[in-house]
Parts: structure tokens; sequence; C-alpha cells
């Protein structure tokens, strides 16, 4: 025997029992929580042609994507890495709606390489869509309803991080010979490297001394919502810059009561992302548990250009930090093909009891349950006794 067969690639694995059942609770809690807020669910196919998964994030999708060959139809095909561009397609080709769309979906996608150390290459994803709407009110209620999972989960001081990437490209547009060098621009101000920052700047003497002032500003600008007022005098009155700040305030004061933070140099998605963008965090989780944002037009390489917005959060990633999943308590009952054994086991079980029978010349093994009851034969009737 191959004493390696039981060994699992790098960045996966099992899940086993307990845990099990506690993520499949928690995906039919949250899709039963979109369903309540009129979101749709849809299933997209796990694989699809290559040309149709990498949209948006490109350059991300495609180092994620693990590629085959349909042995069909002899064209590249992709294992998914994310869902989004699925559910653009759906909204975009199949449905062809006019209005406002609103779409939910939980499916497992897989990452050619971890995302992160402590990352697993198989993500249960679940997340909501917005589709057909441009307006604020279609980003607060995505940003109120990632909130709202997170406290169905039970996750408790959730912290708000927003964003609007379209400042820092209004900037660059007002000065388009940034384009050629935007996405080390971009890095810095991720990384809030202000040294490398001013060397690159430096490098363009013509540059507007109000586009090189707001772009210096940018790595300062992170904080309290009080970061937007600083904001308003440090960057430049351009269409695209106001545009951003009025979005966020609005937001803002849409999420008083919450722990809201803003970082006008988080420019992650700045490729992909065309509005508001968040991130929710929460003590016991390392990294952001929900991203989200608005990618307008990302369904136009579908032939059909639609406003969007939304969220996806890892349910595995979600269960990592919550308290371990504990087990149920359980009725063992014996093997039996007595009728009147059969009849009372069937109405434990129609009453929401969970009821294990034990086979003959057997003995248990679960993780799963705890027995606390069992059924016995007491003058020929069965019954229930506490164990």
């Amino acid at each position: 025997m191959n004493t390696q067969n039981w060994l699992l690639p790098d960045y996966l694995s099992d899940i086993l029992p307990a845990e099990a059942r506690r993520l499949e609770e928690l995906r039919r809690r949250l899709l039963d929580l979109y369903r309540q807020h009129g979101f749709e669910m849809v299933v997209p196919p796990l694989v699809e042609y290559i040309e149709s998964l990498l949209v948006g994030e490109k350059d991300t999708l495609s180092l994620q994507t693990c590629q085959l060959v349909d042995q069909i139809s002899g064209r590249s095909i992709g294992v998914r890495a994310d869902m989004t561009p699925q559910i653009t397609r759906i909204d975009a080709h199949l449905l062809n709606r006019e209005g406002v769309t609103r779409l939910c979906y939980c499916g497992n996608v897989f990452h050619a390489r971890p995302a992160g150390l402590l990352a697993e290459r198989e993500v249960l994803q679940i997340g909501a869509e917005i589709y057909g709407y441009a307006g604020v009110a279609a980003d607060f209620q995505v940003i109120q309803l990632a909130l709202e999972s997170l406290s169905v989960a039970g996750v408790a001081k959730v912290r708000v991080d927003l964003n609007y990437p379209g400042i820092t490209k209004a900037m660059i547009d007002a000065y388009p010979r940034l384009k050629s060098v935007q996405s080390t621009l971009y890095t810095y101000l991720k990384d809030k490297d202000f040294t490398s920052l001013v060397a690159l700047l430096q490098q363009y003497p013509d540059m507007p001394p109000a586009i090189q002032k707001g772009l210096l500003a940018l790595p300062t600008l992170y904080g309290s919502v009080d970061v937007l007022s600083k904001a308003k005098t440090l960057l430049p009155a351009l269409e695209g810059v106001e545009k951003g700040l009025d979005a966020l305030q609005q937001i803002t004061q849409a999420l008083k009561g919450y722990d809201v933070s803003i970082d006008l140099a988080d420019v992650t998605g700045y490729d992909y992302h065309t509005g508001v963008i968040f991130a929710l965090y929460a003590d016991g989780w390392h990294e952001a548990l929900v991203r989200g944002g608005r990618y307008d037009n990302m369904s136009e390489v579908f032939g059909r250009a639609r406003a969007a917005t939304g969220f996806s959060l890892d349910l595995r990633k979600l269960a990592s930090g919550l308290p371990r999943a504990q087990a149920s308590k359980a009725i063992k009952a014996p093997w039996s093909q007595d009728p009147e054994l059969v009849q009372f086991i069937k109405s434990l079980r129609e009453q929401g009891h969970i009821v294990v029978e034990e086979l003959p010349n057997s003995a248990l093994a679960v993780d799963e349950f705890i027995f606390d009851r069992e059924v016995v034969l007491d003058n020929k009737q069965w019954i229930l006794k506490a164990i």
C-alpha cells in the first residue's frame, strides 16, 4: 500500500463532520438572509471557457486560474477562481433584464496559488450582487447586507474600511503622462511608501502642482471619517475627485453607529473597481472577512454594459475564527425491523430529533453527536430513557 495515498496537495484540506455541519448551517442562514432581501440564487458551472473567467481583475485571475483543454471542443477552459465574472455573465447575457437585478450565489472556487501563507486554495465563496443601478443607494445596500451577514454568523465589533479608487484615477487622468507608470504608482500608494512616491513624481517637473500635492497627500489620508474633510482641502477640485468624496460622505453618514475608517491610498482593484470599495474586518481574523465594491461595465465583455456592485466572502475563513462547532445531542436506538420501533424512530425524527440506529454486533463511533438518551423496550413498549 502506498503510504502517501492519504496526503493532500499543499494548501488543501478536508472538512471533518462537526465543521462541515457548521459550514452548511451557515451557508443556509446566509442564503436565506439574501432571499429575504430579494436576492435570487444562481448556480454557475465549476468550469468555463477561459475567456469568460478572465474578466475584471484579469492579471490576478490569470495567475489564480487553473487552465486545461476541453476534450470536446479543443478550447481552453478554466476552473473558476472567482464567481463574480460568472454572475456578471448570467446577468448580462442569460437573464438580459432591463431593471435592477439582485443575484446571490455560493460555491467552491479554486486558486492555483494560495492567496496568503494561511490561505486555502479551495475557497467556499458566497456573495451577493446588484446589477442595473448606478446610485450610491445600491452601494450602501450591499455594505449593509455584508454587515448583516457577519452579524448572522455571530461576528461582533465589525470595522468597515472604505475607499474610492476613482479619486486616484481622476488625478492620473488629469496628467496622462502618469499612465505609463500607474502600476508602480499604485503600489507605492498601497504600501504608503512616501519616499518612493516622492522620487517617482519628481521625474515629472511639468506636473500641475495641485495634482502632485493631491497624490502626495493620499498616503496620509487614512483614519476616521474626519479624513474626508481633510481630503477636500488637500485634493484637487476635479470632477472625479469630488464625485468620489461625495459618495464616501453619503455612505459614512448612512453608517452612523458603525466603526468606519477611510483609506484613500488603498487602491486595491484599481483596474477593476469603478466606485466605492469596502472591506470588513473583525478581531480574530488576520485579514478582511468581506471585500466588495462597485465594478460598473465589467459585463461589457459579454455584450451588455451594466452598473454593478456587490461583495463576497469565504465561508471557510469566516468559520475559522468562530468558536469551535459543538457536538449535537442525539438519541441512540437499536436496529430492528419491529414495525412499532420503526414508527417510533420515525416520529422522533419528524419532531426534529437526531436518532442513530446501532447496527447489530457493532459499536457507534462518532464525533458529531453526544448521546444523552436511548430508545429501550420497557414492558413491550418502546420508550425514551436518559443515559
